[in-house]
């Protein structure tokens, strides 16, 4: 079956793993390696900016998913980085696919870094969009003011665009071009996340970021390729993190985006594309 050309109409699909969950998915372009997604905190399929989705499909087969427990897949939300990966290698398997390239966006980004040190074979090149390393000091939760703005019972407009765009007039006006497109879908709707999805996401976060010097070496066994990207003023994972990544891992490249927070890649939508096609090409 041909995949649809763009990501605001694709349809919700569903695949059961042999893990027995049911995981709910969309895929568009084609390609014999494909590129699946990795989504940040409390987000579904419906928080890929489409624009950013439909560039990089047009060189590439795009899968995003949603993780166990996650908006419409079925399970329990885990509380460990490891235990998302692992089912995101599950989902990986369901499609029988035999190797894919990976970008993965903020909490999205340690479920890559675990899935290239568990299962290495699996994956070609790895993207890694507002990252930061395992054990790392200051990643332990994040600043009240930014768990305050996307942490809340019922997801804020306000709070997102305050994390993820700066307050430059620029900035902002891009935050609400993304906020009209990711929102644009209103048929075939994926479901939203749930409270309980946020605590068992921040969990891991918080366990992931527990100050830990050794555990830094752990992503110095990553041989893949590797770009680490994030904006210059991003509140929530600082743009430090990803210099120190950039620094651990073997073949990494790094690139800062300017006037960008934590949406970055939605912001600088077709640079951000372009600069990830040149890199799995």
């Amino acid at each position: 079956m041909s995949n649809p050309a763009d990501y605001a109409t694709a349809p919700n699909r569903v695949v059961r793993a042999g893990n027995g969950i049911d995981y709910a998915f969309r895929e568009v372009g084609a390609g014999s390696v494909p590129l699946v997604l990795l989504q940040h905190f409390r987000g579904n399929l419906e928080n890929w900016d489409p624009q950013l989705v439909d560039t990089l499909a047009a060189r590439q087969r795009v899968i995003a998913f949603d993780n166990v427990g996650v908006a419409a897949t079925t399970g329990t939300t885990p509380d460990t980085i490891e235990q998302m990966a692992r089912d995101a290698i599950a989902f990986i398997a369901a499609l029988d696919i035999a190797q894919v390239d990976l970008l993965g966006f903020s909490i999205g980004s340690f479920v890559a870094q675990e899935i290239a040190l568990i299962r290495p074979d699996l994956l070609r090149r790895v993207v890694l969009a507002s990252s930061a390393p395992r054990g790392a000091a200051g990643m332990h939760g994040w600043a009240p003011e930014v768990i305050g703005a996307v942490g809340k019972p019922q997801p804020d407009p306000n709070g997102y665009l305050d994390v993820f765009f700066t307050s430059s007039p620029a900035s902002r006006a891009a935050g609400h071009e993304a906020l009209g497109r990711v929102y644009a879908r209103t048929v075939d709707a994926d479901q939203p996340t749930t409270w309980a999805t946020r605590q068992a996401q921040y969990d891991a976060v918080c366990d992931w970021g527990i100050p830990n010097h050794a555990a830094l070496q752990r992503v110095a066994a990553i041989t893949h390729p590797v770009f680490i990207a994030n904006g210059d003023s991003d509140p929530m994972i600082r743009p430090h993190f990803s210099h120190l990544l950039a620094g651990l891992i073997p073949q990494a490249s790094i690139k800062i985006y300017p006037d960008a927070a934590h949406g970055f890649l939605f912001q600088h939508a077709d640079e951000f594309a372009a600069d990830v096609t040149e890199f799995l090409a």
